[in-house]
């Protein structure tokens, strides 16, 4: 991934949390006829190896997991807040017009070897903490084991787990940090009426990108 100095993201906490917050996570790795994509939920182990691991599942039915070796490489791409800035809102546009429409958006891709699961115990783990993390903003969370026990049976039989060791895991935040100042302070303003919890999102990490940068000039 192309990376901007000033669009690093290099906090491990900040990507951690992105991807629990954005659990859906777009799965790219090598298969016989090329590239394999899937969109996988997934849950952070944080304390399991250095930077975390990744554990997931995918149906028995996609081939997915019948190509995986003990080298293939993979990525796995989280999506967090995005989106379009438009130049009228830039203060600079009245001033020179010396300026673009771009796109805000904030990343994290996860590279590691994928491995298939097959372990009863693993996956119903897997399940209960996918589960959990996902049913705990409900007012009345569902659990695994709501459901009767020959069902979830039938349903662990059907699919294959997923684990991603996180070799290595990089982010991008980009956040108007290459605008003049001003046009910062017109991003957020503009972005703040918008509907949609990206425009919600993306005018926080506007803000707070900016107020980082002020903060350090002190």
């Amino acid at each position: 991934m192309y990376i901007r100095k000033q669009h690093q993201l290099t906090d491990t906490d900040a990507l951690w949390c992105l991807i629990e917050t954005h659990a859906l996570g777009a799965w790219v790795c090598h298969g016989e006829q090329g590239l394999v994509a899937n969109h996988v939920p997934f849950f952070l182990d944080r304390d399991k190896g250095p930077h975390g691991t990744l554990m997931g599942h995918v149906a028995r039915a996609n081939g997915v997991w019948q190509v995986l070796t003990s080298n293939t490489p993979t990525i796995v791409m989280f999506q967090g807040h995005q989106a379009y800035i438009t130049p009228g809102w830039y203060p600079g546009k009245a001033l020179h017009g010396k300026v673009v429409p771009t796109w805000n958006y904030v990343v994290a891709h996860v590279h590691g070897v994928a491995r298939v699961i097959e372990d009863r115990r693993w996956k119903l783990d897997m399940l209960d903490r996918l589960t959990q993390a996902q049913e705990a903003s409900q007012p009345l969370p569902w659990r695994v084991a709501d459901a009767p026990a020959d069902y979830i049976d039938k349903m662990l039989r059907a699919i294959v787990g997923i684990e991603i060791p996180i070799d290595r895991l990089e982010g991008k935040l980009k956040a108007s940090q290459d605008e003049d100042e001003q046009d910062r302070v017109g991003t957020v303003a503009g972005l703040r009426p918008q509907a949609g919890t990206d425009a919600a999102g993306m005018a926080e990490l506007v803000n707070a990108a900016l107020a980082s940068e002020l903060a350090s000039r002190l």
